[in-house]
């Protein structure tokens, strides 16, 4: 659909080559006008798997060095390996996944989880993320020459290319030649029609229709129905060790919440890690940990710093939360937050109470 709106913008704009700006001519006369071709270009800003809309720029390996460590380590580790917030994006590709094509630790038992190199089969999607989407605080704010230096850097860090590598319009197409999962993406599922995505016909399911003795329809209820538990393995066991990525015990039946076992009485130091749990999931609902770290300053001080600083002071804290503020902890200000009065409270409550746990 979105390529099939830009064909259409595309068409439009040809047919009204030499009349931009002037009032369109539809059934609506005098509401609006048709966009211009300055406009259009201003926000058709994509880049395709062929290139075609990527601009030209170049960028170094040193110099995308110094602008991941100012603006990108904070949040993806200054080797491209934390996930602390979000998945790794460098690792776990090898010269001979280059030489192939195929990521062999995407098929390897046990390995912890999967990076951005690891699945990306385009490079032209990575550098289209970079340009629209990074930094995290200030998307769109780096040049075109400064995107190219930052995934130039990222592909030296994955070992694609040497230190002395400069990323431009024209080199990028050699590293799209050599990128790790570039024969890795399927066209057969025909999701796209096309001769573009190898010309896929027919869909990948061949489910058929029950027309006879077919189950009741299942009721579902608040946890996981009996027919659906263990579907696809153990969730318990497919837990990655990056990121905050859990999984149930899908190997026993789920009991009704009213013939579960009752609650063990919890130890006081057992009650406050488990308080701090849930604080941590709340936090992590609400993006909080994007800026803020618990013992680590991000872009905003760490929690164990600001319950150092405001110990006992609930009401207070709960006040800077909700209407956000600047230059206590330095100049990047923290927006007022939505989050509801019991999420505030209890995080208020946690940071007062001393914290980190």
């Amino acid at each position: 659909m979105f390529r099939f709106r830009k064909a259409a913008v595309g068409i439009a704009l040809l047919g009204l080559a030499g009349f931009t700006g002037a009032q369109a001519a539809s059934n609506f006369p005098g509401i609006g006008r048709d966009a211009t071709v300055k406009e259009v270009k201003a926000w058709d800003i994509d880049v395709r798997p062929d290139f075609k809309g990527l601009p030209a720029g170049s960028g170094s390996v040193a110099r995308g060095q110094e602008i991941w460590e100012g603006k990108c380590a904070t949040c993806h580790g200054i080797f491209g390996e934390s996930g602390e917030f979000f998945n790794p994006i460098i690792g776990g590709v090898t010269p001979k996944d280059m030489e192939t094509g195929h990521v062999a630790n995407l098929v390897t038992p046990g390995y912890p989880g999967r990076t951005t190199f690891m699945k990306v089969p385009t490079i032209s999607t990575v550098w289209d993320f970079i340009n629209r989407a990074m930094p995290w605080t200030e998307p769109k704010s780096l040049s075109h020459d400064d995107v190219y230096a930052v995934l130039a850097f990222m592909l030296n860090l994955n070992g694609m290319v040497p230190d002395d590598f400069v990323l431009n319009e024209k080199t990028i197409r050699d590293v799209q030649a050599k990128l790790p999962n570039r024969n890795g993406m399927t066209t057969d599922h025909a999701l796209w029609p096309g001769n573009e995505f190898n010309g896929a016909k027919k869909p990948d399911t061949h489910n058929v229709a029950c027309m006879n003795d077919c189950a009741p329809e299942p009721k579902l209820t608040s946890f996981l129905p009996e027919f659906a538990r263990n579907a696809h393995g153990n969730l318990a066991e497919q837990n990655r060790l990056v990121g905050e990525q859990f999984g149930a015990d899908t190997t026993h039946p789920e009991r009704p919440l009213g013939e579960r076992p009752q609650a063990v009485q919890l130890t006081a130091t057992e009650q406050a890690n488990a308080d701090a749990k849930k604080i941590l999931t709340t936090l992590q609902k609400n993006g909080c940990t994007v800026c803020h770290g618990m013992n680590t300053k991000i872009v905003g001080p760490a929690y164990s710093d600001v319950a150092k600083k405001y110990a006992g002071k609930v009401e207070y804290l709960i006040g800077k939360i909700k209407s956000g503020g600047s230059g206590i902890w330095g100049a990047i200000p923290m927006p007022p937050q939505n989050l509801s009065d019991a999420d505030v409270k209890a995080i208020a409550t946690w940071l007062a109470s001393g914290g980190p746990k």
